[in-house]
């Protein structure tokens, strides 16, 4: 058997809160206990429930803790508000799996590790830095099991045809590009897109892709001010000190939407980002690294390959954002010791690492991304060692303010440092209502 670490050694013993629990969990780390069990933990997520299901009936081998472990998926439409009314009414699931932006929102419905049990340090030692937005002031939300980064997808004929051998490596590498790439009739309508940024409605990340930007030029959108008070920081400047860093990143955003611009490559008329790439006609599309598989299966015959999301010239170290998936314990279980040694066990690093082999994803764990992987793999684990992330008040909420944003840019109803400073009065009244 596998050894446990420091670390988890040490989460498994802070989660032994009472004689009981703290027997079973030194059964989990011990080679001896092989009948060992926690009790029964129901887990709710949206991943497939068969893969979940196999992925803990093959570590319960090794970790009988995990023997007891039922696993309800949930529809990822509804999946927020049967979560909510289910905990509401006392029936809801021991752990649950959420994103780190969900944190700060779903925060009141957990129970939270103390930072007098695992340091803020630890934390970070341990797992990536895009999972720090699960650090709230109270306490830690959630334990982080996988990560899902942004990466740049590349049709290789269109890029060949307009000459190009390699997709960019840096962003101002596209104003070429879309010159070249993009092709339109004589009525002006887009018929293959160098590349789909500008808009809102179709372009499937449009809030993450433009946080990459505003985090690779300097800024952020919230942040903690020395009482642990959260603020809005979407005026805050960058790299760039004489405008906001969301400022620079919605100019460049906003810049492949304007007609009026030679590197005019995208508008809202237009299907699908991931549709038109799957279907051939967009040269560059910005997606998560779980959507190859899709993209595969939509069209078997697209020439396409993967590359690093592209970076700005000025920034002084790489940056890219993914999302973060967490394991929290609900504060309503009925089973609260035995949900927190399951999610301990299943933060662990071999059952971190299978949990991400088995869904496409990377880990969240800095000693498993350490090691040595294959193929595009390698890829995808070193955009996810990159990635960083913000404290999101609340998903919706500010998904509407970043569409509001980069619509009243595209439109001309507002001029952009206008659009920008309207979004930092929305982000703050958004945090002052949580």
């Amino acid at each position: 058997m596998k050894k446990l670490s420091g670390f988890q050694l040490t989460l498994l013993a802070v989660f032994g809160a009472c004689a009981v629990a703290g027997v079973l969990i030194f059964a989990i780390a011990t080679s001896s206990a092989k009948s060992s069990s926690v009790g029964p933990v129901v887990i709710w997520g949206t991943v497939d429930g068969p893969t979940f299901t196999q992925m803990v009936q093959n570590a319960a081998s090794t970790y009988p803790a995990l023997s007891g472990v039922t696993y309800v998926q949930k529809d990822p439409t509804t999946y927020a508000s049967d979560l909510t009314a289910a905990l509401a009414a006392g029936s809801g699931p021991d752990l649950f799996l959420m994103t780190q932006d969900q944190a700060v929102q779903d925060s009141g419905e957990v129970l939270l590790i103390p930072y007098t049990s695992v340091s803020v340090t630890q934390f970070q030692n341990a797992f990536i830095e895009g999972a720090d937005p699960f650090l709230i002031p109270k306490g830690i939300v959630a334990l982080p099991i996988a990560a899902d980064p942004l990466v740049l997808y590349w049709n290789k004929d269109l890029l060949a045809t307009a000459g190009y051998a390699q997709p960019p490596v840096y962003w101002d590498q596209l104003f070429d590009m879309a010159t070249k790439i993009t092709q339109r009739d004589d009525a002006g309508n887009i018929l293959k897109s160098a590349i789909a940024l500008g808009e809102y409605q179709n372009i499937d990340d449009a809030k993450d892709i433009l946080t990459a930007l505003i985090l690779q030029a300097g800024g952020t959108l919230t942040s903690y001010d020395s009482t642990g008070k959260l603020d809005s920081a979407v005026s805050k400047t960058g790299i760039t000190p004489s405008e906001p860093a969301v400022e620079t990143a919605l100019r460049f955003y906003t810049e492949f939407a304007d007609p009026s611009k030679t590197d005019y490559s995208w508008n809202g008329s237009l299907p699908e980002a991931s549709q038109e790439f799957a279907q051939g006609n967009l040269a560059l599309y910005v997606g998560y690294a779980s959507e190859e598989p899709l993209i595969k299966k939509e069209n078997p015959n697209l020439n396409f390959a993967v590359a690093a999301l592209p970076q700005i010239r000025a920034g002084t170290h790489s940056v890219d954002v993914a999302r973060v998936y967490g394991l929290a314990v609900a504060r309503t279980s009925q089973n609260i010791a035995g949900a927190q040694a399951v999610a301990a066990t299943l933060v662990a690093t071999a059952n971190s690492a299978a949990y991400a082999s088995a869904f496409g994803l990377s880990s969240a764990r800095r000693d498993v991304l350490s090691q040595v992987s294959t193929g595009e793999q390698t890829l995808f684990d070193a955009e996810t060692i990159i990635s960083y992330g913000w404290t999101d008040p609340n998903p919706d909420e500010t998904a509407s303010m970043f569409q509001a944003m980069i619509e009243n840019t595209t439109s001309g109803s507002m001029l952009i440092g206008d659009a920008v400073g309207r979004a930092d009065a929305q982000m703050t009244q958004i945090i002052s209502g949580q």
